[in-house]
Order: structure tokens, then sequence, then C-alpha cells
């Protein structure tokens, strides 16, 4: 620094010397003393590997992230308001009150967003919404609450039963999980009922009766609903005023916990945006929104365990058509215990409440029956089937860690879409697969020329992979020149029954994370397939190494 002599330089670097000479003993006793006793072998040390044990996965595999235009914070309007937009903007109806100029800026900066640059998102909430908008408007008026709280899920979610925000808010109203056990909404690794429409909105209307009981205003009670009932409470203490827009005003003078976030702040001049929007879609050039779209449901409880994909299919239907209707069923087997909410398409709920009363009636589907193998634990199969242990103890209502080869195991399938078949012992399922191949080679109606994959095969015939796979017993895509396939015909009685037949022989995919130790062999025997399988299955060639972390693609029964 300017001003100091040369003589306390000097100083300052034999001060600093010393210093550093002293660190470097401190260091080198440190080390000695860490060493004293270590093994002088030159052995590697032997690591213990840890199994991993599957745990709950939070938020479901089919789970939709919240679009950007939902947290879209714009800076400035992009685009000038046309003479119709800008009377629209000025209208003032439901919720909207006397507002001052400062306290429309952002209402229009928002308005001209989804008018504009965001319009294409807009116009698909608007369509999403329309099997959801007749029942919320119904129970909202059932609790006396303003018609425009219709329009609060366009704000939260885009009407997106299956959203989930970073901070693990889920469903179209966007209830975090302890707010939604507050109303009753049910949130684990069997079912999510944020995700349920109908509970979920039930849930939502109570809340926001709550909250303008508290604050006794609207806008108050929608920046409590975003932020919790106590930050807003907090807020309005410490700026000593009772309005939202006065609140915002002093939200830089408050500390720093109590201060409101943008999000919050953006949140009721956005509803406010939005709600204009739909007053006016005619005017402002956005097809109309039909009532006329909710579709007639039969709500149903059905008791705790329930095969939900044996329950699908008594009606006629797949899985992914079911869960359509039952978002918030997170496995293809309803909580084993509590009683549950299925909604049932009306045309299709005879058949299906009949199979509820005589459960037997049908195999089990969203089930795996698995036959206990020697060298089975709890842990292998929790880990071949992505089921946590105490999941798959409960299911089959026990405490024990013993298993015995030859004993069965229930284990529940995945809800997301994939299903999983019950599995027969390995012998039968061999001879399952057996006949079907031997069926569609005798009804055979095409032969693989060089160069065919089933991919080409299905577009030729208009088909699906998938079902070439199953009419024909296949479980993977490889194909032979000569081979005979036959190809179904979805009118055809014939390969209804085949396809019923091919059920038998699904696979499920694993992704198995290599351990340390493991190899090819170990892991082929750890899932009863070959090393070849494996080796086809992940593009390993005869010299192909495998490394700890590494995924490989393992086809299980």
């Amino acid at each position: 620094m300017p001003g100091e002599s040369d003589n306390d330089v000097r100083k300052s670097e034999d001060d600093l010397k010393i210093l550093q000479y002293t660190c470097l003993i401190a260091v080198g006793l440190l080390v000695a003393t860490l060493t004293t006793g270590c093994s002088t072998k030159s052995t590697p040390e032997v690591v213990p590997v840890v199994e991993e044990v599957v745990t709950e996965n939070q938020v479901p595999e089919d789970a939709e992230a919240l679009e950007p235009e939902i947290e879209a914070t714009p800076e400035a309007s992009e685009e000038d308001l046309t003479q119709t937009e800008q009377a629209v903007l000025n209208q003032r109806f439901g919720l909207l009150f006397d507002l001052e100029s400062h306290e429309t800026a952002e209402v229009e900066l928002f308005f001209s967003y989804f008018n504009h640059k965001a319009r294409k998102t807009v116009v698909r909430w608007l369509e999403r919404s329309q099997p959801y908008l007749p029942y919320v408007r119904r129970v909202f008026t059932q609790y006396g609450l303003p018609q425009d709280l219709v329009l609060l899920p366009f704000v939260e979610s885009g009407y997106n039963v299956k959203a989930y925000s970073w901070a693990g808010a889920g469903g179209m109203w966007q209830f975090m999980k302890g707010t939604g056990r507050l109303y009753g909404l049910q949130s684990n690794w069997w079912i999510d009922e944020r995700r349920d429409p109908y509970k979920a909105t039930d849930a939502a209307a109570r809340h926001l009766r709550d909250l303008y009981d508290k604050f006794g205003d609207w806008y108050l009670a929608l920046a409590a609903y975003n932020a919790g009932e106590g930050k807003i409470s907090r807020a309005l203490k410490q700026a000593d005023c009772d309005d939202f827009f006065e609140l915002t005003e002093k939200n830089r003078k408050l500390s720093g916990r109590t201060r409101l976030k943008k999000e919050t702040r953006h949140y009721v001049p956005k509803f406010i945006a939005i709600s204009k929007i739909f007053q006016n879609l005619d005017s402002l050039g956005y097809e109309p929104v039909s009532w006329e779209m909710e579709e007639e449901i039969a709500p149903v409880k059905v008791p705790a365990g329930t095969d939900l994909l044996a329950l699908a299919r008594a009606g006629g239907m797949t899985w992914s058509e079911f869960h359509e209707y039952n978002p918030a069923f997170r496995r293809q087997v309803s909580p084993p215990n509590m009683e549950a909410t299925a909604y049932l398409p009306v045309a299709k709920a005879d058949k299906m409440i009949a199979y509820l009363a005589d459960p037997g009636s049908r195999p089990y589907a969203g089930y795996t029956r698995y036959r206990v193998r020697s060298g089975d634990s709890w842990w292998r199969i929790s880990s071949r089937y992505g089921v946590p242990i105490n999941v798959l103890k409960s299911v089959n209502n026990t405490r024990s860690n013993t298993l015995r080869p030859g004993q069965y195991v229930m284990v529940p399938g995945n809800g997301a879409g994939k299903t999983v078949t019950a599995s027969a012992p390995a012998s039968s399922s061999s001879s399952s697969k057996a006949e079907t191949r031997a069926i569609a080679a005798k009804r055979g109606n095409y032969v693989v020329h060089s160069g065919d994959t089933l991919w080409s095969i299905s577009q030729v015939f208009g088909t699906t992979v998938s079902t070439l796979k199953k009419a024909n017993g296949l479980r993977s895509n490889s194909l032979k020149v000569g081979q005979k396939l036959y190809i179904p015909n979805s009118t055809n009685e014939a390969t209804k029954q085949a396809v019923k037949d091919a059920e038998k022989v699904k696979t499920q995919l694993v992704q198995y994370k290599v351990r340390r130790g493991d190899n090819l062999t170990t892991i082929s025997e750890k899932f009863g397939v070959t090393v070849s399988d494996l080796r086809r299955w992940n593009s390993l060639n005869s010299r192909g190494t495998i490394y700890a972390g590494q995924k490989l693609k393992v086809y299980v029964q």
C-alpha cells in the first residue's frame, strides 16, 4: 500500500515466511497422526457394497412440469393494445373494483403478454379446461364463491391435473402436500389426490372460503392462496395496511423474510388479466369455450387393495384410458390401507361395478404374482420391480424378513401407463410363449423379407409394433428372414383372441444400475436371463465391458 517503508515491507515478508513454515510443520504433524496405525499391506482396500433400497418417489413418473408461461414475468409490453383490447382492459366486473392507474399497470402487462406472446398457450389452456369447468363452477356455486374463481387453475397450472411445480405443489390447484392433507387430500406412494380434479376442486373451494373468512378481501385471499396465510398476515401487520395493492407498494420497506416475492406480487394482476381475457373471448378473437364437454362419470368407492388394472379390463378399458379418468392413482392397485374413489365412464360402469362385487371373477392384472427363487430377498424383489420393501411387506401382510423358494409374493404394478401383468412360474410362462408363437406361425400371413423391421411392417399394415409383438409372442424386436408373422386385423375376432393370449407373455423393462463387483454373469443370474440377452439388449459386443454406475436394460418376466 502507498506510504509503507522498505523496512516494514521486508519485515512483513519475513513474518509471512515464518507463518508459512509453521503451517507446513502443523500439516506434517497432522498427516503423521492420521497415518499412525494404518495397515502397511499393499492389497487394495475392499469397500463393502451397500445395497440400495428402492424408496418412495415423491413425484409420479407421468408428472408434467409447469409450463414456462405460468411463471413468466414479462418486463414490458411488447405489443400495443388495439382499441378493442384497450376497451376490454378498462372494463370492470366480478372481482374487479375501481383500481388506480398505478395498480392497473401490471394487469395491462400480463393482459398484453397472454393475449399476444403467450396466446397459443392460452388457447391450449382453454381447450384443456373444458372437461372440468362445469364441475368447478357447480362446486364454487355450492360454496357461495364468486364465479371468477373458476379461472384460478389457469394461473396455477393451466388447468393441468398432472402438473407439478419445482417446490412440489401438485395437480390442477397446485396444493402443497401439507395444505392438501389439511383439506383431506392423501398423497403417498400409492395415490396423490391432489391430482384428483374432483376432490381437489372441493378442497380448493373450502380453502379459498377459509382464506376469505380470514382476510375479508378476495385479493388478499388470492395472495394468501399463493404465499400462505401466515406470510400475508405477517406482511399486512408489518406494513400496517389491509389492502393488497397498498401492501405491494410498501413491500420494499418490509424486512427480508416478510417481504413478498415477485411471484406473489404478480399473482393478483395475472389473475385479473386472465379474467378479462376469459370474459371477452369472442371480442378478443378466441374460440368460445364449450360448457358441454364434461363427461358423465360414476364415482365409486373401491376397497383397499383393489386390482385397478383388472377393474379397467372389466370395462374393456386399457390402463392408459382408465388412468385418464383417474390420474390420482400412482399404481395399478389401490392403496391397501384405505378406501379410495375411482371414476368410471357411465357407459362402462355396470361391468366394472359387477367386477367390484366379485373381484375373484377375473385373474390378477394389476399385481404380479412373483415366485420366489433360490437366493431371492425382499431387497432383490424390491430392486427388480421398483417397489419399496415396506410396501411389498404390507401388500403381502407380513413383517418377516425371510422368504422361501417356491413362495409367491404379490407385487403391485406401476401406475404411469406401464402395465405389469401377472406372471406365472417360469416353466408355464415359457410354455405360454411357445404356444403363442406356434399359433402365430400357423396363422402367419406375412413372410419376413430382408431389411424388414417390426416398425416398417407395422407402418405397411397400419398397426403398431406393440400389437405385432403381442400377437406373435415376441420378446424382442429381432426378426429373421423367412420368419412367418401373423398380422392382426383389429376388427377380426381371431386377432382379439391372439392379443388376449399374448397378454400372458408381456415383459417388464428394468433399468439396472451396475454395482461394484458386478459382471454380466452375476447380473444374468440375478434376473434369470442369459448373458447373450444382456449383450443384445444393451448393444454390447463380446469384448464390451461394464462399469459401476452404468445403467443396463433388462427385460424380465
